[in-house]
């Protein structure tokens, strides 16, 4: 009687455990009964379900990154390998709608393949080269709008494509780095030129100024300053101790020192 009594109670347990499911935080639930779906998504938390009529279909909603290996054509023929990362998530209120449509396989059934077709459309527009170059921002950003344009209505949110890894052809890829090396040193004459075009005005200004001093000077100089300033001189001579010999012809002084100071 006690080990019955051990057995049923062993069995309540297992039975309540099994009807039992947790969502965890960044999942939501969905509820299958006798094959119909329950629109109504379970929140993160416990649900207690019947198991011999129902299960519980997770789906995660947090972000999501997919990496794929690709080769993307190019606007000149090349195909161009590369690693892209697509980061997505689903939309909580599209879960029923996305396993019933879909499926729960929706990563490869349509994230890699609307990828692939939306990356092919937009690269084959651009050359290899603009992969490696200020343009690869405009590439990633086209292909997550055209894979959203795509996929928001089945309720997928694709948030970013980000092209981590691009091999360039050997030929082509020394080719983008020369020109690189190019515009870098081609810049850098640029700035040396500028410095040297700033020096060269520094220094016309500068004569300018020079030049400027020298004619008011030249113009501030007449015979009626110069007369003035000898009877000046002829004052402070007056007032000064000892001799002085001065030649002068009435207008400019000419001092001699006697004494050879």
């Amino acid at each position: 009687m006690k080990n019955l009594r051990y057995t049923i109670i062993s069995l309540l347990v297992v039975l309540f455990m099994s009807s039992c499911a947790v969502v965890r935080q960044g999942e939501v639930g969905v509820k299958r009964k006798m094959g119909v779906l329950d629109p109504n998504i379970i929140e993160p938390g416990a649900s207690v379900y019947n198991p011999l009529t129902t299960t519980i279909i997770k789906l995660p909603i947090r972000t999501v990154n997919v990496e794929i290996q690709s080769k993307l054509p190019s606007k000149e023929g090349l195909n161009v390998q590369s690693v892209i990362s697509i980061l997505y998530h689903i939309k909580q209120e599209n879960a029923a709608e996305i396993i019933e449509n879909i499926g729960t396989n929706y990563e490869r059934v349509v994230i890699r393949s609307v990828f692939r077709s939306a990356s092919a459309d937009v690269c084959s527009r651009f050359f290899a080269k603009d992969m490696h170059t200020s343009k690869r921002a405009e590439i990633e950003e086209e292909i997550r709008s055209r894979m959203q344009s795509l996929l928001s209505s089945r309720g997928f949110e694709i948030e970013a494509v980000l092209l981590k890894t691009i091999q360039l052809p050997s030929g082509l890829a020394l080719a983008v780095e020369d020109k690189l090396e190019a515009e870098q040193e081609a810049q850098r004459m640029e700035f040396v030129l500028q410095r040297e075009r700033m020096e060269a005005q520094r220094r016309k200004v500068e004569a300018e100024g020079i030049r400027d001093a020298q004619m008011i000077l030249q113009e501030g100089i007449n015979p009626q300053i110069i007369q003035w300033q000898s009877i000046e001189a002829f004052k402070e001579l007056a007032k000064s101790p000892g001799s002085r010999v001065i030649i002068t012809d009435g207008e400019a002084p000419f001092l001699i020192d006697p004494k050879g100071n």
